[in-house]
């Protein structure tokens, strides 16, 4: 028997007793911490120490018997109860037996519905924003052109950001959106409850992977890759600049360690040309080298126990990594925006907001941070960390002070989504999407609960654990959001501390798995705890964006009146031109309750008056709603699209 397993037996009841004492602490006052991976492996101990405890009270008491009949001659008896004595004995050997720990978790053993861990995060805390709309991409695009301009309609992703600012926020316009996020952050930071002061520097940092090439016209290469795409960057920048009033000159965009390809920077550039473009190593055709830092570091927790360099391939062996530089933009910008694509990850199972800064650092790959991964070689198996507990790069990525600690808010483009980094999007099967793409945005506060969320759509869409797309079936996948939600969760032996200050963070944010592919509802959708509130919020604009469009910039929408209201309302406007007008309410969920239509419309103020009944004429209930006004010029076909939330009272 070898050495551990002769102390493990010997030291057993202590540990037993150890054991059941921390679970029964930690499960009694709150029961859902009995899904947590630490009291998943307290509980085999725990309950193999009752069975020994058991099985030695049975068996003393059935051996007290034994000898009470054997002196009394009840033979039958005695034999019965020394059967009852030799099966207790057994159990009670059996049961300090060494436990099974994490290393028994099968795929998606561990992805229990509503039980939320950690603290979350946000103006409304918790919340992840989900905004779809089929439209935003063309469904019948060239699959190996995905990703051109011309696929995308700029208009609805532009509508869907700012539907998904409104949401997140819980305000009404885009203006009014934004300094809530400034005050917020600052706040969180230790900056007071202050807004954006012109001058201070923003840094859209995007997921380039595949971004080889120096300002390649031959897309050959991203056609296969779902990467940041050019929408939702667009956007931002829109927003930065119209509404919040950023100078061009004090935006950055990049993807440090990789080039800008042509497509994109032709169109980010062709609007805004006076942001500054990132490239790794040119400074030619309008983009800048960026420049490595001799001061920002980041420290890796595992204190050169886990991450190694060269390991590209296993069976290679390298030097401890300690510690990484990274680049100047991550001091000198005030705010940073991180916008990456979902998708699947061959190597971390699923890759958003910290794995994409595997490309922050300033060494020429990351291949020396696969190591804290759940599969570091990829596609060849041969080393595999599947177990919970183990030291994960992303919570040190998360925890930084300037990668994750200047984020302002959590935006992840999900128009073109797919199963893993290095393959085509793919139309969805799961409900809304319907063998459509994704077409999808997701904005939140807080970094643990959004990308929970990301992965619950991930493991729900691709289920099949036999092909490349069983990367998000790996055990273990969400393993470094357990530890970045609650530090009860953190490997034994290490502390995250990237910052090498010796305050650690104990609570990033709040993990939770929905309770079905169906319905999607977190504990905070279904008033049960205080987990994630995912929202669908309307595929449609509750704020002004700018525009040259003459219909647009002179279209009015009115604020309801009254507002509240009880039991009726008035939806006002005013028309530029004749128009053919559509007038829809939506409730909070985003689902359509009434509309009304008008072929045709004089210019000049209209209005609808409404009785706060559906369209079956059933009065609804108390709540918030939106109400919708799109209309379309019976001139040049140009549209309109705007909304505006009201409270019905009763």
């Amino acid at each position: 028997m070898k050495l551990k397993q002769i102390l493990y037996k010997f030291l057993f009841p202590l540990i037993g007793l150890g054991a059941l004492i921390w679970f029964l602490i930690r499960v009694i006052p709150k029961p859902s911490r009995a899904t947590y991976p630490c009291m998943r492996v307290a509980y085999p101990v725990a309950s193999g120490f009752v069975i020994y405890l058991l099985g030695l009270a049975a068996s003393a008491f059935a051996m007290g018997k034994v000898k009470e009949h054997w002196k009394n001659s009840r033979y039958w008896a005695m034999a019965g109860f020394l059967t009852i004595a030799l099966v207790a004995g057994f159990l009670t050997f059996q049961a300090d037996k060494p436990a099974a720990y994490a290393n028994t978790f099968s795929v998606n053993t561990a992805n229990v519905a509503n039980a939320p861990i950690g603290v979350a995060k946000g103006i409304l805390p918790g919340r992840v924003v989900w905004v779809h709309n089929p439209d935003a991409v063309k469904q019948n695009c060239k699959i190996n052109s995905w990703y051109l301009p011309a696929n995308i309609t700029q208009t609805k992703v532009d509508q869907m950001l700012s539907s998904a600012l409104h949401s997140v926020t819980g305000q009404t316009t885009d203006s009014a959106a934004w300094v809530a996020i400034f005050k917020y952050h600052n706040n969180t930071r230790g900056k007071g409850a202050v807004n954006y002061v012109k001058g201070e520097k923003i840094f859209i940092k995007t997921n380039a992977t595949s971004a080889y090439q120096y300002n390649s016209s031959d897309l050959s290469t991203v056609s296969n890759v779902s990467e940041t795409s050019v929408a939702p960057v667009l956007t931002v920048l829109r927003q930065l600049v119209n509404v919040v009033g950023v100078a061009q000159s004090d935006i950055y965009i990049g993807d440090p360690m990789k080039h800008i390809y042509k497509h994109l920077y032709d169109v980010w550039h062709g609007e805004f040309p006076n942001v500054h473009y990132l490239d790794y190593s040119y400074s030619t055709l309008g983009r800048e080298k960026v420049v490595r830092s001799s001061t920002a570091w980041i420290y890796y927790s595992d204190k050169g126990t886990v991450l190694q360099t060269h390991q590209m391939n296993s069976g290679t062996t390298g030097d401890p990594v300690f510690s990484d530089s990274l680049y100047t933009i991550f001091e000198t910008a005030d705010y940073i925006l991180n916008i990456p694509q979902l998708k699947g990850h061959q190597r971390a199972g699923i890759t958003m907001f910290a794995k994409n800064h595997f490309g922050s650092h300033t060494r020429e790959d990351a291949s020396h941070l696969h190591l804290g991964l759940v599969s570091p070689y990829g596609t060849d198996q041969s080393l595999l960390r599947t177990d919970y507990g183990m030291y994960r790069v992303q919570v040190d990525l998360m925890t930084h002070k300037l990668l994750s600690g200047k984020n302002l808010l959590y935006i992840m483009d999900a128009l073109w989504a797919t199963d893993w980094e290095l393959d085509n999007p793919l139309k969805w099967q799961m409900a809304p999407f319907n063998n459509t793409y994704m077409s999808s945005l997701f904005v939140s506060f807080d970094p643990v609960a959004i990308e929970s969320v990301g992965y619950d759509f991930l493991r729900s869409e691709f289920p099949n654990v036999n092909t490349k797309d069983a990367s998000v079936q790996m055990p273990a996948v969400d393993d470094y959001l357990h530890q970045a939600a609650d530090s009860t969760n953190w490997p034994a032996g290490i502390k995250y501390d990237p910052n090498n200050t010796g305050v650690h963070v104990y609570s990033l944010g709040v993990h939770e798995h929905w309770n079905n592919a169906t319905d999607m509802k977190y504990t905070r959708n279904l008033g049960t705890g205080n987990g994630i509130e995912l929202i669908n919020a309307p595929a449609v604009p509750t704020g002004v964006m700018a525009s040259k469009n003459t219909m647009l910039s002179t279209f009015k929408l009115y604020e309801n009146y009254p507002n509240p209201f009880n039991p009726s309302t008035t939806i006002a406007y005013s028309l530029p031109e004749k128009s053919s007008v559509v007038v829809a309410i939506y409730d909070i969920q985003g689902r359509q309750i009434k509309s009304y239509t008008f072929s045709a419309q004089s210019a000049g103020d209209q209005r609808v008056v409404w009785n706060g009944t559906n369209d079956w004429g059933n009065p609804i209930s108390s709540g918030v709603y939106v109400y919708r006004v799109r209309a379309s010029s019976l001139g040049d076909g140009k549209t309109i699209d705007r909304s505006a939330k009201m409270l019905l009272l009763k």
